[in-house]
């Protein structure tokens, strides 16, 4: 009896600690766990790309760390041609405030799709906005902000050709 209740304890244990790492896995990573991170973190960029728009069809990020300013690079592959315009702009804009919002010290981001390179600057976007960026602490907040500017498609149009 000593031995089955032992067995039944340990096998009860280990099913709720599986289930509980399997929860944590599924769940959505909290972007703003990587606020003031710094370019030369390659793990923390790593971790804030791969949840943001069109992470799936990112082929390669590169680090500009040697020199001031500092940089980060996307290259992507395969975003649909039929919406390729609108979509790329939306996915400049909203990928280039959550970076600029979390990584302390990045000044610029270039963003490259197989037709179109976009190189965007933190005092752009932050004109753009009229708003610091380094001054959100949710993603709520800043998911907000992103939508009131993605409204007018004019003004995504200018912020583009400025």
């Amino acid at each position: 009896m000593k031995r089955f209740t032992i067995y039944f304890i340990s096998l009860l244990s280990l099913i709720i600690l599986l289930s509980g790492c399997s929860l944590n896995a599924d769940s959505k990573t909290d972007l703003f766990q990587y606020k003031n991170s710094y370019v030369g973190d390659n793990s923390a960029v790593g971790n804030i790309v791969k949840e943001l728009t069109h992470n799936k069809e990112l082929n390669q990020i590169s680090l500009e760390t040697k020199k001031e300013p500092y940089g980060i690079t996307l290259e992507y592959k395969d975003i649909d041609a039929k919406k390729v315009d609108k979509e790329m702009k939306e996915t400049v804009i909203t990928n280039s405030t959550f970076l600029f919002a979390l990584i302390k010290n990045v000044d610029w981001i270039t963003f490259k799709f197989p037709d179109q390179e976009f190189t965007v600057t933190k005092e752009k976007l932050q004109d753009w906005y009229n708003n610091k960026l380094d001054g959100f602490e949710n993603e709520q907040d800043l998911k907000k902000l992103i939508q009131e500017h993605l409204k007018s498609e004019e003004s995504v149009n200018q912020f583009f050709h400025q």
